[in-house]
C-alpha cells in the first residue's frame, strides 16, 4: 500500500514540473471551450474553439493586451487570452491519467515483482563483480609491492656486484705486482748465486795457479839453507 501511495505522490510531483524551451507548452483552462482568434482582441474573428485540456505552444505573450500567440499541434496559429492558459494539464485530465496509472500498477504486481527480482539479481551480480575487482586490485597491489622490493634488491645486488668487481680488480693488480716482485727477487737471487759461483770458480782457479808456485819457492828456500 505504501508503495502505491509513493507512486501516486511521485506522479503528482512529475505532473507539476514545467517543460521549458524557446516556446512554452500551456494547456487550455478547465472550461468547456475557449476561443482562438485571429488577433489580440475580442473584435477579431474566431478561428477555432479549443476544448479544455488542449495542449498548445505559446509563441509570444502581450501583457498589455492580455493575449498570447499560440500554435496548435497541427501547426495552426492564433491568439487566446493568457489567463485561459495553464502551465499544466487541467485537474480532470490529471485525475484521469492518475487513475489509469493506478489501475496499471494494480494490474501488474507480477511485473513489478519481476523487475524487483531482476534488479536484485543485477545488484548481486554487481556486488560479486565488485568483490572480484577488489580481489584483483589487491593482487595487483601485492605484485606491485613485490616488484618494488625486487627492484630495490636488484639495485642493491648490482651495487654489491660493482663493489666486488672493483675489489677483484684491486686484488688482481696487487697479485700481479706481488708476482712481479717475486720474479724480480728470483732473478736477483739467480744473479747473486751466479756471481757467487763465478767468484768461487775464479778463486779456485786462482788458487790452483798460485799454490804450485808457492810450493816450489818453499822447496828452493829449504835447499838453500842446506
Amino acid at each position: 500500500m505504501d508503495f502505491k501511495i509513493t507512486k501516486i505522490l511521485l506522479l503528482l510531483f512529475l505532473l507539476w514540473v514545467a517543460v521549458s524551451a524557446q516556446a512554452e507548452t500551456r494547456y487550455v483552462t478547465d472550461q468547456a471551450k475557449i476561443t482562438m482568434r485571429s488577433g489580440e482582441s475580442a473584435k477579431h474573428r474566431i478561428v477555432r474553439m479549443l476544448p479544455s485540456g488542449t495542449a498548445v505552444t505559446v509563441l509570444s505573450t502581450n501583457s498589455a493586451s492580455g493575449y498570447s500567440r499560440i500554435r496548435l499541434a497541427d501547426g495552426k496559429t492564433g491568439y487566446v487570452l493568457t489567463r485561459q492558459l495553464l502551465t499544466q494539464p487541467v485537474a480532470r485530465d490529471r485525475i484521469i491519467k492518475l487513475e489509469a496509472r493506478i489501475k496499471e500498477l494494480e494490474a501488474s504486481p507480477g511485473e513489478l515483482s519481476s523487475k524487483l527480482a531482476k534488479l536484485s539479481r543485477e545488484h548481486d551480480a554487481l556486488k560479486q563483480a565488485h568483490a572480484a575487482l577488489q580481489s584483483e586490485k589487491d593482487a595487483i597491489q601485492s605484485e606491485l609491492e613485490e616488484l618494488k622490493r625486487t627492484s630495490a634488491n636488484a639495485v642493491q645486488i648490482a651495487q654489491e656486484r660493482k663493489t666486488l668487481r672493483k675489489q677483484v680488480a684491486t686484488m688482481s693488480r696487487d697479485l700481479a705486482n706481488q708476482e712481479q716482485e717475486i720474479l724480480e727477487l728470483k732473478n736477483n737471487s739467480t744473479q747473486r748465486w751466479f756471481l757467487i759461483g763465478g767468484g768461487v770458480l775464479f778463486g779456485g782457479i786462482l788458487l790452483g795457479l798460485v799454490l804450485p808456485h808457492l810450493r816450489v819457492k818453499k822447496r828452493k828456500d829449504s835447499w838453500g839453507s842446506l
